[in-house]
């Protein structure tokens, strides 16, 4: 798929757990899980809008494209340094 999800970039940052987001905009914690996977197939623009909301966030932090076939790169700023 060439949209990565980085929600578990922001959940940590935030040091908020899926359960938490779960109750924070209302919806199951499996389904938090599936987004945060990149499992889903689509997402509301009313969940996205409520997970901004209470991550304080842009859509941008969460959502990103990689073109097809490339290796979906770490997310920016969370490189490991050996």
């Amino acid at each position: 798929m060439a949209i990565v999800i980085d929600l578990d970039v922001e959940l940590a940052r935030r040091k908020m757990s899926v359960a938490e987001l779960a109750a924070a905009i209302d919806i199951t914690p499996v389904n938090v899980s599936v987004l945060k996977n990149g499992r889903a197939k689509a997402v509301r623009f009313s969940t996205l809008d409520a997970i901004c909301r209470v991550l304080e966030c842009q859509p941008g932090d969460i959502l990103r494209w990689v073109p097809d076939g490339a290796d979906a790169p770490a997310h920016p700023g969370s490189e490991v340094s050996a």
